[in-house]
């Protein structure tokens, strides 16, 4: 379990990182998606920690949320159509801004993220 969470870490912060980069560069797309996929794996070390797994698909997380972290459910499903967009269309940086907030907000929530 230990080095699964150690590679979910190193995924957030590679995502977070890039999707920081991204954003300056005024890449606002990416920096969505960026922001969005380091969401979602902070969301996956809060559910490996508590559930003891790492969920199979966004379904899966979604329903594993929806029933067991309804705070948390409601920031990702609000922001996964952000997600979804970012493949089609051209998002703005008041987008990418939203999804970068929710990372501190959902760090908060679950209490993670400090002192890595």
């Amino acid at each position: 379990m230990e080095e699964k969470e150690g590679i979910l870490k190193e995924n957030f912060f590679e995502y977070y990182n890039l999707g920081l980069s991204t954003f300056e560069d005024k890449k606002y797309n990416s920096a969505t998606t960026l922001f969005f996929k380091a969401i979602i794996a902070l969301c996956d070390i809060y559910i490996l920690r508590k559930e003891g797994r790492i969920p199979t698909s966004h379904a899966d997380r979604f329903r594993l949320a929806e029933e067991k972290f309804g705070e948390i459910y409601l920031i990702i499903d609000r922001d996964f159509p952000f997600y979804q967009d970012s493949y089609t269309k051209k998002l703005d940086k008041e987008a990418a801004e939203l999804i970068k907030n929710d990372i501190e907000k959902i760090r908060k929530i679950l209490g993670i993220w400090k002192g890595w």
